[in-house]
């Protein structure tokens, strides 16, 4: 169990990093080529171990991949990308963080699942705490369009999450599932880029080792991880390592000398404490997809 806990923190720990990664990828290679090349990389090293596992990637689910990989892959990555472009690091992960309850709350729309009274209860409290790290604790309240983004990404994953519960292939395994969907988005956001105008780019030293981390470690290695915790845990309780993202992303700032102010520390706190309380129950918290890292 030792090694299990330690593969979901990690899989939690590799998505906090992602944010504040991004911030250097984003600000050298902009929105479009960031989210291209990040999944171009991460699909090709999927499409490796599907062929090294020796299986295959069926044709017939094209539909169900093509709608999971422009929800899950494209529509996260676009406004995840374009939101940390004008965002803080803490704020896109915390803003991410209220993600388990927003599942929940479109899952109950879509598949009909009631949410739980802790997850009744959490939901409104968590929609504060965010507030608090958006809107700030000065005389002025304003909200940027980055956080505006990732909150759509936040939507983006939410929708996927519920939707891999309602078209997922079942009789495919997940890593060849994974491979189709990260392969159908890295082909979307590609185009997307391409039409845009953008050009690919060698990125320097510094945003090009970003990158590289970002598609292994909080792409592969993430959703490698986090599957053998699902296995052995249950979505329910993995779900908690998710309070994991905003802290991870509060230390990596702090030691980049751009620490948490009180809003954030204040946000932080309300929004681990809800989503906590809402997954400590073992009922129908909704499940976390079990494909595809969400940073």
């Amino acid at each position: 169990m030792l090694r299990t806990y330690l593969s979901t923190a990690l899989a939690a720990i590799f998505w906090g990093a992602n944010f504040n990664l991004a911030k250097p990828v984003v600000a050298e290679m902009g929105p479009y080529i960031a989210g291209a090349t990040r999944y171009l990389l991460a699909a090709a090293i999927m499409l490796m171990i599907v062929k090294f596992k020796g299986e295959r990637i069926p044709a017939r689910y094209f539909k169900t991949y093509l709608t999971l990989g422009i929800v899950g892959v494209f529509g996260f990555n676009l406004f995840f990308f374009m939101g940390m472009q004008t965002t803080s690091a803490v704020n896109g992960a915390l803003i991410m963080a209220l993600n388990p309850l927003l599942t929940a709350v479109i899952a109950f729309f879509v598949l009909k699942d009631k949410p739980n009274n802790r997850q009744m209860l959490a939901f409104p409290i968590g929609i504060i705490g965010v507030a608090i790290v958006v809107l700030g604790a000065g005389a002025t309240l304003r909200v940027s369009t980055g956080d505006i983004f990732i909150f759509i990404a936040n939507l983006s994953w939410a929708f996927y999450n519920v939707l891999v519960r309602k078209i997922m292939p079942s009789d495919v395994s997940s890593i060849a599932s994974t491979a189709g969907i990260m392969s159908v988005g890295a082909l979307a956001l590609t185009l997307v880029a391409v039409i845009h105008g953008d050009a690919f780019i060698l990125p320097s030293m510094h945003a090009g080792s970003a990158l590289l981390i970002m598609s292994i470690c909080g792409g592969v290695l993430s959703y490698l991880f986090w599957n053998a915790g699902i296995a052995k845990l249950g979505p329910a309780k993995a779900a908690i390592f998710m309070n994991l993202v905003p802290v991870t992303s509060i230390v990596i700032a702090t030691f980049e000398g751009i620490p948490p102010n009180l809003a954030q520390l204040m946000g932080a706190l309300i929004v681990i404490c809800a989503v906590t309380y809402s997954t400590s129950s073992g009922s129908a918290t909704a499940k976390k997809a079990p494909t595809i890292t969400r940073e």
